[in-house]
């Protein structure tokens, strides 16, 4: 599975005529196509590598490409809140089949009353996309991919378009899906598994990236920040969680590479603990891209660092 490892961008990547173009949001859902699309599909990916989501708008170069292709797959439930304006940009004359491959997934909402402003322009976005009323209170967490078990479904609707836009190759497909469920269902099983067994249930992180996985796994998840990586903590939320850390004899708090260590680190030295990565798996840095690590490798990683943390 080459092809998960390089993640093909959107600046050098070209439209191939006669084959089905799947333009995709970012990695999960890249790595994903790649490896149900194989040698019938040309993914490209829009993020480049090393990039946080949350931070980035397409270009001018994305438009022209993805008004070409036949597919367009991102992740939907609010993560990325270009995407209505990028639909609407695109050419008249598209063709292009748009899915959010997060359908299907029952999402959470985390409250906004968890004591941070998330910014006015994320709840914003978040209702346009959730087609919300009260986005104040509510934010849909659109962290799905960090749950093998909503990897699942998002693997499925994956599967499903391509079929959809290109019905001659269904068997192929169909076979290269099997293995990515087969692979997906056996690191679900181990999660389920391994953290069934730690005795301690709470985990403290740097952003509020964990929900799925937390609901899916059986475990509780405290954020120093909300469901945005930028927002800034209050000092009392600095105490509370101290607090938290030392009642509950945490013994690490979680930080992701993609985003500043420092508030973590803040914390951490508040509460006399360590900090270890807990990754979102929303990209990949450029020595993982070069070291060949990918979705599986990743949340491989994340599972070790809990089975650290939480014994």
């Amino acid at each position: 599975m080459l092809s998960a490892c390089g993640q093909s961008n959107s600046e050098s990547a070209k439209i191939e005529e006669g084959k089905v173009n799947v333009i995709t949001s970012f990695y999960p859902v890249y790595a994903f196509t790649t490896a149900i699309g194989g040698e019938d599909a040309n993914v490209i990916n829009l993020l480049p590598t090393g990039v946080e989501p949350h931070d980035w708008t397409p270009k001018s170069q994305d438009i022209v490409n993805t008004s070409k292709a036949q597919l367009f797959l991102y992740n939907g439930a609010g993560l990325e809140g270009w995407v209505p304006n990028f639909l609407k940009s695109l050419n008249n004359d598209t063709q292009v089949k748009s899915v959010a491959v997060s359908d299907g997934v029952s999402l959470l909402t985390a409250e906004g009353d968890d004591g941070h402003n998330h910014g006015e322009e994320h709840e914003d976005e978040h209702a346009e996309e959730a087609g919300t009323e009260d986005v104040a209170d509510h934010h849909v967490d659109p962290h799905t991919w960090v749950s093998p078990k909503s990897a699942i479904v998002m693997a499925e609707n994956i599967k499903n378009s391509l079929v959809e836009v290109d019905p001659d190759h269904q068997d192929g497909y169909e076979q290269r899906y099997e293995e990515l469920r087969t692979k997906l269902e056996a690191l679900d099983q181990r999660f389920t598994d391994e953290l069934s067994k730690v005795s301690n249930k709470e985990i403290v992180v740097s952003h509020q990236a964990f929900g799925y996985l937390a609901r899916d796994y059986g475990l509780t998840q405290h954020a120093i920040m909300g469901l945005s990586p930028d927002a800034e903590p209050t000092g009392q939320d600095i105490v509370n969680l101290s607090k938290l850390v030392k009642e509950e004899g945490i013994k690490y708090i979680f930080f992701e590479e993609l985003v500043s260590d420092k508030l973590a680190k803040t914390l951490a030295g508040e509460a006399g603990v360590e900090t270890m990565v807990l990754n979102p798996v929303e990209g990949l840095t450029k020595e993982q891209a070069a070291n060949g690590d990918d979705y599986f490798t990743l949340m491989e990683k994340n599972l070790q660092n809990l089975l650290i943390a939480l014994k």
